[in-house]
């Protein structure tokens, strides 16, 4: 299990230097920031997140899933099917329920609070995939806990999905353009950046679609998917948080914290709200 660990850590990182390269001669977007600001401010947001990953998240879930396994418990262990299968059917399980918790973050005032800091980036990349609000991680820690002792995963299958997640949310935050033809092939299965891109807009009625973190099947049956607009058309970040002194490092790690503006009412003008769809 270690060396499979390290074997996906070198090939998520190699992942990720790719996709930064690419980013920068293949843009799917304008980029409104100087790119290495936001890589260090991104990155560090990142590294507050990892501690809460590493003190919580990691130790909990994988003794959830080893008790797990030990005895029997949850959906998928009431079945006696080959561990290929199981593996297989967990991904799938983990991935929809995620996309159920995604769905929650946007939609509880509590959630969203902390949930909102992934989403005020003004620009999306690579890097944006990994800018979670610590606080957003630690709630998030109760779900994961749910996910494995109820649907019935093993740490194998957390282990293999875990680095599945990962390689799709840099991929899908990511700004890269790719050929429409391989993207609408793509996008037949898996999240793409253009379909990502438009959950980031600062339209309300675009950001709530799109909720899926690996399969686009969720969205296609839920009525969520959304994928005719263009990118040239699509404002990334959110309408309350627009300047670029309102999106520092320091801000963001407290926003959750203080008194927030209304999330979809443009800051240079409270009365006017980014919503049914109207083009801001």
């Amino acid at each position: 299990m270690s060396k499979y660990k390290t074997i996906a850590a070198i090939a998520l990182s190699a992942w990720f230097m790719a996709l930064l390269w690419n980013e920068q001669k293949r843009p799917l977007r304008t980029t409104t920031e100087k790119k290495g600001e936001r890589l260090v401010r991104n990155g560090l947001i990142a590294a507050c997140g990892a501690v809460v990953i590493q003190l919580l998240e990691t130790p909990f879930a994988n003794q959830t899933s080893r008790l797990t396994e030990k005895r029997k418990l949850g959906l998928l262990n009431q079945f006696r099917m080959p561990e290929t299968m199981k593996a297989v059917i967990s991904v799938i399980l983990l991935d929809y329920t995620l996309y159920i918790w995604h769905f929650l973050s946007h939609k509880i005032p509590l959630l969203w609070r902390f949930h909102v800091v992934h989403h005020i980036d003004l620009d999306l990349d690579a890097s944006t995939a990994i800018r979670f609000h610590f606080g957003e991680l630690a709630i998030s820690v109760l779900w994961r806990l749910s996910q494995i002792r109820f649907l019935g995963i093993n740490p194998r299958a957390l282990l293999i999905w875990q680095n599945c997640l990962l390689a799709s949310i840099l991929f899908h935050h990511s700004n890269v353009k790719l050929a429409r033809s391989v993207e609408r092939m793509v996008n037949w299965f898996v999240v793409t950046p253009r379909m990502h891109g438009i959950h980031h807009s600062i339209v309300q009625q675009e950001t709530d679609s799109n909720w899926s973190s690996g399969l686009t099947i969720w969205d296609k049956l839920h009525g969520t998917y959304r994928a005719d607009d263009p990118q040239t058309q699509v404002t990334i970040g959110v309408p309350a948080y627009r300047q670029k002194d309102e999106v520092r490092l320091f801000d963001m790690l407290i926003l959750p914290f203080k008194r927030q503006k209304p999330t979809w009412s443009l800051s240079s003008n409270p009365s006017r709200v980014a919503a049914h769809g109207s083009k801001v």
